[in-house]
């Protein structure tokens, strides 16, 4: 009963501790008229339906190889004949790079026919390993690794080249493919 009385006592406490608190409050005045309401703005952008058309016919011509290969992404290719103890062996920088060629600031067509005529000339001298630093498209803005994705597509293409993967850190990582070619046969 003592604790019933003790909490009525404190709420009693409250109120009046309330009210002297609150005695020179003085209330609110009421404006004549609402504020103005902005008009509200529809969230969905005014030519959504127009840009996802575009986006979605863009992203169906492009190619995937292209579209997936971003700047940290790191790549990776092999045929059948190249077995999964060659690819980690590749991966870890475990062979020797015979050649390499960098292809930082060639456009497209000058960064496909250096790099083309650099891998048939190293299949002739019988190089087996080489590395190719494509970079990671940093100074490429918005539009992403262009020669990075190129080259990944290129290197499928041509008969010369075995397997591919991206390179270790010291050996400029997701930027620099170490690329296994063919033995030259002559």
């Amino acid at each position: 009963m003592a604790r019933k009385k003790d909490s009525e006592t404190t709420a009693e406490d409250d109120v009046s501790l309330f009210r002297r608190l609150m005695s020179d409050a003085k209330p609110l005045r009421q404006m004549d008229k609402a504020p103005e309401r902005r008009p509200s703005v529809s969230t969905r952008a005014r030519f959504a339906r127009q840009d996802e058309r575009e986006v979605l016919a863009e992203s169906l011509d492009a190619d995937i190889d292209e579209t997936e290969t971003g700047a940290g992404e790191s790549l990776h290719f092999h045929r059948p004949s190249v077995g999964r103890r060659t690819m980690r062996k590749l991966g870890r920088g475990n062979f020797s790079v015979q050649d390499e060629i960098d292809l930082h600031g060639m456009t497209v067509p000058q960064a496909k026919d250096a790099l083309h005529e650099f891998i048939e000339e190293c299949e002739s001298r019988g190089y087996t390993c080489i590395r190719i630093v494509h970079g990671k498209g940093i100074g490429s803005g918005d539009r992403g690794p262009v020669i990075k994705g190129k080259v990944n597509k290129w290197l499928k293409q041509w008969n010369e080249v075995l397997a591919f993967v991206s390179a270790r850190q010291i050996d400029g990582g997701t930027g620099a493919v170490y690329v296994l070619l063919r033995k030259n046969r002559h």
